[in-house]
């Protein structure tokens, strides 16, 4: 027994089987009849059209199977045929490049197509798919799982150090070719725009407010080190003989200045900042001017810096660490805290419209591009796959899916001739007896 005999399957083996013991039947019965009208003159009316439809049922049956049989093999076998009958057997084995060609085409032209893929997910809300997908619990946290033990085997596989050496170069480089004056400057932008640091600057004023009132001994000191540096602390010694507390006075006008910036938000000195604000910010848009050029010099200072390089390296070594060790726990933090990230990252796409619109374009736009990019490919990999198989494989594989139904066919040519044979032989013995 041959292996694509082995691994023939139920369906076919039984609907063959079905079908020899049609045709069988067919020719038994045939036979039968033939004797039967030699033994029975006197019915032969009768068993002439029992014949007639039992013949046309070996007919039907030997046709479709002969139909069928030519669509995989040669049924004549080794025998001197004329080439017209020979050229159209083994059809889907002579036909293996086209077949081939044109199932690639199929695929592109129903699947993969920019038209067809941009009509498909215009109708299809994918963003909300994946927004609900995300949103269940048991999703969320298959995500997170899968996280939780990748990620500390993808720290071992690569190991720390290569990781830290890896970030420093590429980000040391990144940073040392970027421009970070722009960046800056965008920075400030968005802070002045939207007051930003009007808040910034009241918490620290009520900070300093509340720790001068809070530590007047601690204040007292730094007023005396900041007399010291400015060369005027023995002025502020000598006004103190005839009663003059320089430094106490000086602690008040900076608690009293403090108090009435954190009273009126149109304070000049909060003006005065703001204005400092926006000139550096104007500045530092500017690639040629003096802040620009020093920003920037300050920066690629520090990435010379075998200090700063070794702290980088360092930090993203303890970080990876960190973040194996914790992962590598059953309540682990990092990842209880991703997994309600995540869903509520889902939650957000479910509940906000503009964002699944913004989403579903983007993904439409990259589908899009990817199947006009790819698509050719695909096809060129389909067809090249099937010009690959074996075909006495791709035979065996098709019979066995579609073989069963296939071999029914003769079981129907059987009894659909058989019936036709019938209804012809009635319509004889009439025309007979009328005539």
């Amino acid at each position: 027994m041959t292996i694509a005999e082995a691994e023939t399957t139920p369906s076919l083996q039984r609907s063959k089987r079905l079908a020899t013991i049609a045709l069988i039947m067919a020719i038994v019965t045939w036979l039968i009849l033939m004797v039967v009208a030699k033994l029975l003159p006197e019915y032969v009316w009768l068993i002439h059209i029992l014949m007639l439809a039992a013949e046309a049922g070996v007919v039907g049956g030997l046709a479709d199977w002969y139909a069928i049989t030519v669509l995989f093999r040669n049924p004549f076998g080794k025998m001197p045929i004329p080439k017209f009958l020979l050229d159209h057997t083994e059809i889907i084995p002579r036909n293996k490049a086209r077949i081939a060609e044109s199932m690639g085409r199929f695929v592109q032209e129903n699947f993969l197509s920019p038209q067809v893929v941009e009509r498909s997910l215009h109708s299809t809300d994918l963003s909300l798919a994946v927004g609900q997908w995300l949103a269940k619990a048991e999703n969320n946290a298959q995500v997170t799982q899968v996280i939780q033990q990748t990620v500390p085997k993808i720290f071992e596989f690569v190991g720390q150090e290569q990781i830290g050496r890896f970030i420093q170069n590429n980000s040391v480089q990144w940073v040392r070719n970027t421009q970070i004056n722009t960046l800056a400057s965008e920075m400030l932008r968005a802070v002045l725009e939207n007051d930003f640091h009007q808040d910034v600057l009241q918490h620290g004023l009520d900070l300093a407010h509340e720790w001068m009132l809070s530590h007047p001994e601690e204040t007292r000191e730094l007023t005396h080190r900041l007399f010291k540096e400015l060369g005027v602390l023995k002025l502020a010694k000598g006004a103190s003989w005839i009663g003059i507390d320089v430094q106490q006075r000086t602690i008040d006008s900076l608690i009293a200045r403090v108090e009435s910036m954190l009273a009126d938000p149109e304070h000049p000195w909060r003006q005065q900042i703001e204005e400092i604000g926006h000139q550096l910010m104007l500045e530092l848009s500017d690639d040629e001017s003096s802040a620009s050029h020093r920003l920037n010099s300050s920066k690629n200072a520090l990435l010379d810096s075998p200090q700063v390089l070794n702290f980088i390296s360092g930090a993203v070594v303890i970080l990876c660490d960190a973040i194996k060790a914790d992962l590598l726990k059953a309540n682990s933090g990092i990842a209880q805290n991703l997994r309600v990230a995540i869903q509520q990252v889902g939650e957000n796409i479910i509940s906000n419209q503009a964002v699944r619109d913004l989403l579903n374009e983007k993904m439409s736009a990259i589908a899009i591009n990817l199947s006009d990019q790819y698509s050719e490919k695909v096809i060129r990999f389909i067809s090249e796959r099937i010009h690959e198989w074996d075909s006495r494989e791709m035979i065996d594989k098709i019979e066995n899916e579609v073989g069963g139904d296939l071999h029914m066919i003769r079981v129907n040519g059987v009894v659909v001739g058989a019936f036709i044979g019938l209804v012809l032989g009635i319509i004889r013995a009439l025309v007979d007896l009328v005539l």
